[in-house]
């Protein structure tokens, strides 16, 4: 919290964010600003409601001080940036951003909200940097929604790989050590996402489907096609690192591939890029998947299923951000609002990977034991640190209060309700 105490105005959202982050840690049910302001030993949610939507502090500067926070304990030159969205289920069409879409976390089409998120994964473990929300065009096309969202007047339509896009750019911008991207198909597919990492020297891993076209010196071909003709001795067995269960081990090939473009094509060009379409085959199924490849210098095979691997990194931080942070249980409508529990959420997460980074570099587990977790670690600082110096809300005053609240509430249901039928 020090760190990022000059991004306030006054002492008291400095102080009410420590207690925030502090009650996403918390083992609650489930975390609301109700929720977290009793944990805190607030007499009532105002403060935690008035935190996220109307406090005045500095939020983007915030999300600067995470980044380098993250970068200065995770920080590798070989590290990767990860990108990737994740959905949160949603009622009703009031939250910023939401509509029937199809997202991951349902595995079909869902009423839910979407976001593009971006982690830095390094040797020493990986957490989320920055985050993008995504807004579907019916809600570009629709100001009065925006207005009543509180969204910003300059933020426009954007593709999920655009997002992904300005917040790589972002990262670069500010210095971010890492020598690689990586993502799926939904950011393999885009060109303009592999444009700007050239164009940044930066290499990348990103993952394309089956039937895109690659261009080759016969012309462009698809990608399954490309692959059908590799000898057998064309492929290698190579693990993408350790999973729960072990090294995760498939078969790997890779082909040279033109550049895309005709300035890099130049003969005469001093440019030694290099651009593959590398090939994974499941071992046992032997289920194909494809990646678009680039790096400014030659890299030998190992180096690019390393990257491949972890891309895994950030379905790891979306599950522990969610099951330890709370970073889906917002339960805000507003773009500000929004964009505050998301940063204050990925701040709790990184504090616990920072944490166990640290541990695990001072001392190895004992014999006959794992190295800690995150999971385990927020037990512990639970348990150890905040618990013993929490200053305890009065429970009869919160029963009072909520009881109340859903009082006034069920009052102007029902008004609502008798003035709509009286209505010719």
């Amino acid at each position: 919290m020090g760190r990022m105490a000059g991004r306030f105005g006054r002492v008291e959202p400095r102080r009410r964010v420590r207690g925030f982050v502090l009650g996403l840690l918390a083992d609650l049910p489930r975390k609301s600003c109700w929720t977290i302001a009793e944990h805190a030993g607030d007499p009532d949610p105002h403060g935690m409601q008035y935190l996220l939507a109307r406090a005045s502090w500095d939020t983007d500067g915030v999300r600067e001080d995470l980044r380098d926070y993250v970068v200065g304990a995770l920080g590798d030159t070989d590290a990767v940036l990860v990108v990737d969205e994740t959905g949160d289920l949603k009622k009703g069409a009031a939250t910023v951003g939401v509509q029937r879409q199809y997202t991951g976390t349902a595995g079909r089409i869902e009423n839910a909200q979407v976001a593009v998120y971006l982690t830095y994964a390094s040797s020493r473990g990986h957490a989320m940097i920055d985050r993008e929300l995504y807004l579907p065009k019916c809600w570009i096309d629709a100001p009065d929604r925006l207005v009543e969202a509180g969204v910003p007047d300059e933020v426009d339509f954007a593709t999920k790989p655009a997002l992904a896009t300005g917040m790589l750019t972002r990262a670069l911008r500010a210095g971010t050590p890492a020598r690689w991207v990586t993502g799926d198909e939904v950011y393999g597919n885009d060109p303009g996402l592999r444009v700007e990492c050239e164009a940044q020297q930066i290499g990348y891993v990103l993952a394309i489907g089956c039937d895109r076209h690659v261009r080759t010196s016969a012309g462009p071909i698809r990608a399954d096609a490309l692959v059908a003709s590799l000898p057998r001795w064309a492929w290698q067995q190579l693990s993408a690192g350790a999973g729960a269960k072990g090294e995760r081990y498939y078969d790997w090939a890779w082909i040279t591939l033109p550049p895309d473009n005709a300035a890099s094509s130049d003969t005469d060009s001093e440019d030694t890029g290099c651009w593959w379409l590398l090939v994974r085959r499941h071992r046992n199924t032997g289920k194909l998947a494809f990646y678009r490849c680039y790096s400014p210098h030659v890299v030998p095979l190992r180096e690019l299923v390393r990257v491949a691997g972890r891309r895994w990194s950030i379905e790891e931080s979306f599950q522990a951000g969610k099951g330890l942070a709370g970073l889906d249980e917002h339960q805000v409508r507003r773009w500000t609002s929004w964009q505050r529990w998301t940063l204050l959420a990925m701040i709790a997460h990184a504090l616990l990977v920072v944490i166990a980074a640290n541990e695990h570099a001072g001392q190895p587990a004992p014999a006959g034991m794992i190295p800690l977790t995150c999971s385990e670690i927020r037990r512990l600082l639970l348990a150890l640190v905040v618990t013993p110096r929490r200053r305890a809300s009065c429970p009869r005053a919160w029963s009072a209060w909520r009881r109340r609240h859903q009082h006034r509430a069920r009052t102007s249901h029902y008004s609502r309700q008798e003035a709509a039928q009286r209505r010719p």
